[in-house]
């Protein structure tokens, strides 16, 4: 178990916040808002010749593209193959929440020297065993996954008493994958925030070529600490400087797939082996707590940047844009 502290050091503050609504406005043909919602991962990847940011969205069968060095960013989206009842859109008021695919988390990787977008299911439920790919022309394939999910299931080391997958890195030849531990508890097992790595190459033969799923190494549970009282869970993380950078998010929600009141955010750095984990509180300009639900974390710079992050809101609103955030991290 390694246990993470808040360093007064790290002083994380949202410096702007967009609303990110699609340039071409909503397609009720393909049953798409004109807004971005419930944004829940953020890579960079090279697209349109351009560094883009690849959006993953909870609750909604579209990626999002987005330009974000405008005043208002350029976003559009691309649709995904995930069509339930002729609804590519999934919400509780509409009775098919548990129908959607729950993509929680991005990372960009190398493909035969090509970069692509590996988009990962939360595998909260079934239907939500699944990554997704996308290729430098757009073009994006639905991979189910349940051998991967029932491996990461099983070991409660790593899943505790519920998988809910929230972050993903690719990383010197490996994906690093971040269990959040805001699931309920059970008679056997508790909620459990972790990480663990599998080789990369080998998944990928796996997803693609049906070659045996490679193991797991490297699981390492972590105590990230608490704000107000409400234990802070793994939302997202990024490559960074000098090692991982990561949001936890202090929400009071009762299981993996409910929603909860937020009570405060933290972003914090580890090193490449997941040592020296520090944290401080996300903060607005004026030294308030930040209070929004933040679920996906990028450098500002597809470089890796120097301390400075775009990070996506999940409003747990489905009439509300997602939010595009910078945050310093001073």
């Amino acid at each position: 178990m390694l246990r993470a502290h808040e360093d007064p050091a790290l002083r994380p503050v949202v410096t702007s916040r967009r609303a990110l609504r699609y340039a071409d406005g909503g397609d009720p043909t393909h049953d798409r808002t004109a807004h971005v919602r419930a944004a829940s991962g953020l890579t960079w990847m090279t697209l349109d010749g351009a560094p883009r940011l690849v959006v993953a969205q909870d609750d909604t069968s579209f990626l999002a593209v987005i330009d974000p060095e405008p005043i208002e960013p350029r976003v559009r989206a691309i649709a995904l193959d995930h069509v339930v009842g002729g609804r590519r859109v999934f919400e509780q008021r509409l009775g098919n929440k548990k129908q959607k695919l729950d993509l929680e988390a991005c990372t960009t990787l190398a493909i035969e020297g090509r970069e692509h977008a590996l988009v990962v299911g939360s595998g909260s439920l079934p239907i939500r065993e699944r990554l997704v790919l996308l290729d430098p022309e757009g073009r994006v394939r639905v991979l189910p996954a349940p051998q991967l999910y029932a491996s990461l299931r099983a070991n409660v080391s790593f899943a505790g008493s519920e998988l809910n997958l929230e972050g993903a890195v690719a990383i010197d030849g490996r994906l690093v994958l971040f269990q959040r531990g805001n699931g309920a508890a059970s008679e056997t097992r508790t909620p459990t925030d972790a990480t663990c790595s599998v080789e990369l190459a080998a998944l990928l033969g796996h997803l693609l070529h049906g070659a045996p799923l490679p193991p797991l190494e490297r699981i390492t549970p972590f105590e990230l600490g608490s704000i107000e009282g409400v234990r802070l869970t793994f939302t997202d993380a990024t490559r960074s400087r000098d090692g991982l950078a990561f949001l936890a998010g202090a929400e009071a929600s009762p299981n993996a797939i409910d929603d909860g009141v937020v009570f405060g955010v933290a972003l914090g750095t580890m090193g490449i082996d997941g040592r020296d984990v520090r944290w401080g509180r996300v903060r607005e300009l004026d030294g308030s707590p930040f209070l929004g639900k933040a679920e996906g974390l990028a450098p500002q710079r597809s470089d890796v940047g120097d301390g400075r992050f775009w990070a996506v809101t999940d409003r747990d609103d489905p009439d509300s844009p997602s939010e595009l955030l910078a945050i310093e991290l001073r």
